[in-house]
């Protein structure tokens, strides 16, 4: 199937970590099957929405005035696939930000995104449902309300809603593709030493 996206335009809720469960882009935004939604809104998670353990270990706050964000519902993958497509989506949104100004030093680390000075843009975190997989990505619009040493779209004078169709376009292009390409091989039978 598939992978169908969409911006919400007049969508400003804030992301508090309910919103990465299953079906939540289904019921709410009426996308079936695989399939990942971005706007524009704040970001608070509490701890017992934390899903990261690393998160939970040292009682971190994650928070944002204003972020761009992304979540992705992934069927019948597993969770190591869906920390690749994770990966792939960060590698995307890094392009998609060097499209708009090539000379800027920004490189991925893991699953997130800095500037040169050390300073994070993203937040990020897969994790796995019972039938699907699901991606929450965060990105700073601003440095407003972020716990930590943070950079923002602002900085750089990035629009986050053009930023937004751009890494929807390629993901679901490259999602596409890849599903295509599993459509176009033969299966491979097991290796027979001659005698």
């Amino acid at each position: 199937m598939l992978l169908k996206t969409k911006f919400l335009l007049n969508h400003s809720e804030r992301y508090d970590g309910r919103q990465l469960s299953s079906l939540w882009i289904y019921l709410n935004h009426h996308l079936s099957g695989s399939s990942g939604v971005a706007w524009i809104g704040p970001c608070h998670i509490s701890l017992d929405q934390i899903k990261d353990g690393e998160d939970q270990k040292v009682n971190a706050m994650i928070a944002g005035d204003l972020m761009l964000h992304f979540i992705f519902e992934l069927f019948e993958l597993s969770l190591l696939a869906g920390v690749m497509f994770q990966r792939l989506l960060v590698t995307h949104l890094q392009q998609q930000i060097q499209s708009f100004i090539p000379t800027l030093d920004i490189w991925r680390e893991g699953d997130d995104l800095y500037f040169a000075d050390k300073r994070k843009l993203t937040i990020s975190v897969a994790a796995p449902a019972v039938r699907s997989v699901l991606i929450h990505l965060g990105v700073n619009v601003t440095n407003s309300g972020t716990p930590v040493k943070t950079c923002s779209l602002t900085d750089v004078n990035i629009d986050p809603e053009k930023l937004a169709h751009k890494v929807l376009d390629a993901i679901g292009k490259e999602f596409n593709s890849m599903l295509e390409a599993t459509y176009k091989v033969h299966a491979v039978g097991s290796f027979t030493r001659n005698s």
